[in-house]
């Protein structure tokens, strides 16, 4: 069981500026749902370099460390998380050379639609309106309206589980249907290279206008949630097999799966952690029950359980 001790926040200190490091934040106001516990240290480094050193320092001193994307396809749970909750909110940089862009990993990915669209550029038209990081779309090799991240993504710089910096390629990824190897080998991503295409400026801004209109009139968007929580199973669609079950409308406590879009489920009336994955798990039940079919989850869901 980690300890919050004056020695480790003097060792981040040594890393990074004081500043960027707050002891106890409530990582409620880090996610979309708005739920979940305490960080013990929430981090916010500005280089590269702390990023490794910040990782070689939870090697060395066997420190809990989570890496936190800006929280749109993820559950933390009422407990919080021990040790070190690192951000890369700070990297942010997004540039562009020719048809080729490199997005650091804490800017949004509906920036670097943006930016591309201010460049002419075409190919990332599916993602204006993915409200996740450039680091969270490569994890979970993010995708909407026929697009996916691995459609143009070329390149990547990462930190490994050791700290140390490697260059890989997309291939090097094994980029599937919302997953990615990044996970499972434990790789931070620092920034991501696109290859894009020259493209005509009001075409590229008639689509994205044209996918924020269904995104904004179908999906739920005026109550916290963390997006699609379920992956399409085989030869189904979620959404459909949630709304076929009759559970548009159910609540467990401020939780609610969405009237508009039964794939939802929202942050309805202060909900908790404990009751938003309570309700997850009754769709799933029921689901199973009336159609034989398991729902799994495309939600990420971290942290501790409360004490009792």
């Amino acid at each position: 069981m980690f300890v919050v001790t004056e020695q480790t926040y003097e060792q981040l200190t040594a890393i990074t500026s004081a500043e960027n490091i707050k002891a106890g934040e409530n990582l409620e106001d880090h996610t979309y749902t708005r739920l979940g516990g305490k960080a013990d240290f929430y981090v916010t480094p500005e280089t590269y370099r702390e990023v490794q050193d910040i990782v070689r320092l939870s090697i060395k001193e066997n420190i809990p460390f989570t890496l936190l994307g800006n929280g749109s396809n993820l559950i933390i749970k009422d407990g919080g998380i021990r040790g070190i909750v690192l951000n890369l909110g700070r990297l942010a940089d997004i540039t562009t050379d020719g048809t080729r862009m490199v997005a650091q990993s804490g800017a949004r990915i509906i920036d670097a639609s943006q930016e591309a669209l201010s460049h002419s550029l075409t190919g990332l038209e599916f993602a204006c309106g993915i409200p996740g990081s450039v680091g969270g779309a490569l994890f979970m090799n993010a995708g909407a309206y026929g697009g996916e991240i691995k459609d143009v993504l070329v390149s990547t710089v990462v930190v490994d589980q050791h700290g140390n910096l490697l260059t890989l390629s997309a291939d090097e990824l094994d980029l599937e249907y919302r997953s990615s190897n990044i996970p499972e080998k434990g790789y931070i991503v620092l920034e991501a290279t696109f290859a894009l295409e020259e493209g005509e400026y009001d075409a590229i801004k008639a689509v994205m206008d044209d996918l924020t209109y269904k995104r904004e009139s179908k999906q739920p968007l005026e109550y916290p949630s963390c997006g699609s929580v379920f992956k399409r199973p085989p030869g189904y669609f979620a959404g459909k097999l949630i709304q076929d079950s009759d559970l548009q409308g159910q609540q467990v406590g401020g939780a609610e799966v969405s009237l508009k879009h039964a794939g939802f489920i929202i942050n309805k009336d202060g909900a908790t952690a404990t009751e938003y994955i309570d309700l997850i798990h009754h769709v799933q039940r029921t689901v199973k029950e009336k159609f034989g079919v398991s729902l799994e989850r495309e939600v990420k869901i971290i942290g501790e359980d409360p004490a009792e």
